[in-house]
């Protein structure tokens, strides 16, 4: 599996993570860890910040309480919520059902790139290649 590229964004450049991402890291995944680490590195180096949505709070959240895991519940909670949190609006909640229309994509997947096309994020971070048909936003998968 070849590394992320985003060597070449800009320093503090603001990139909105999905949650498989964010998933694979805190929870060590053997596969898929490795991969998004270094992303995870710059951020906490400063070199990066983090944006994520309340549809990928609550699909994160959605295992550890599943597991009745409190612990590991609020633990992500204190980890997301120090990143910038972007709710649903109708501006988000419009621009996703465009994208939804145009793309045939999940309604998540749809939210996701219309957040990161709102807040004007230099990439959305992901594991979802289909992403990379949405324009002019830039996938880092």
């Amino acid at each position: 599996m070849e590394p992320l590229e985003f060597e070449d964004l800009p320093d503090q450049a603001l990139l909105l993570i999905d949650s498989a991402p964010i998933i694979y890291v805190l929870e060590d995944h053997p596969q898929f860890a490795q991969r998004f680490a270094p992303l995870f590195v710059a951020q906490a180096a400063g070199r990066v910040r983090f944006a994520v949505t309340t549809i990928a709070i609550a699909e994160v959240l959605t295992g550890p309480l599943r597991a009745r895991n409190e612990v590991l519940a609020r633990r992500y909670r204190t980890v997301l919520e120090s990143w910038q949190v972007l709710s649903l609006d109708v501006d988000i909640a419009e621009s996703a059902a465009r994208i939804r229309a145009s793309l045939h994509l999940h309604m998540a997947d749809a939210v996701q790139a219309a957040s990161a096309l709102k807040i004007n994020a230099a990439a959305l971070v992901t594991n979802d290649r289909k992403l990379a048909r949405i324009q002019p936003l830039r996938i880092i998968c």
